[in-house]
């Protein structure tokens, strides 16, 4: 696989697990920066129309308003992006992708109130209220998210997990390592 298409699917990858995790504010903002580091010449096949299409315009889709994801959570889940394997980025099909933007059209607005409203009522520091938050939200939500998405989903479990995992290990601030120790599991 090239560097280019690599690249090309750790975006979507980040942008449809982010979302998936509800951290979509954040990481829409390392987009950018991840696309204009591939070399112009390391360019290949797109991604299924679908799937270009969740890249684009998912952040859109879920207008969250207070809900922040720390830094330390972007880069670790960033980087467990960064080291999926071929085989999990298969998972990226027309069908999944296709499936993610119907969903994430008819249900972003209520999942982005439903995440800003326990973001704001959960106790800080932000690692707690962005743990809590998340998973409460998705446990409510992902039981809604269509069949087609199903390996998108399981792909996105096992990024929060390492995630969460390595975050709680690394976490000098015993909050923290509390919240994320008490999501790990997922939903």
């Amino acid at each position: 696989m090239s560097l280019s298409r690599t690249v090309q699917r750790t975006v979507l990858t980040t942008a449809l697990l982010s979302v998936s995790v509800l951290a979509v504010p954040s990481t829409a903002l390392a987009v950018p920066s991840v696309v204009q580091a591939v070399p112009s010449a390391a360019k290949a096949a797109p991604l299924p129309p679908a799937c270009q299409e969740a890249l684009l315009e998912t952040f859109d889709k879920f207008p969250v308003v207070d809900f922040t994801v720390p830094d330390k959570v972007k880069n670790t889940m960033l980087g467990e992006v960064l080291g999926l394997s071929e085989a999990d980025q298969a998972a990226f099909t027309e069908v999944a992708c296709a499936a993610w933007n119907t969903w994430a059209t008819e249900n972003g607005k209520a999942v982005a109130t439903d995440l800003d409203t326990r973001y704001r009522n959960a106790a800080g520091p932000v690692c707690n209220k962005f743990a809590k938050s998340s998973i409460a939200t998705i446990k409510k939500y992902a039981p809604n998210v269509p069949a087609a998405t199903r390996e998108l989903e399981a792909l996105a479990k096992k990024v929060w997990r390492n995630s969460m995992e390595k975050l709680a290990a690394e976490a000098t601030n015993a909050d923290c390592r509390a919240a994320y120790n008490g999501v790990k599991a997922g939903w």
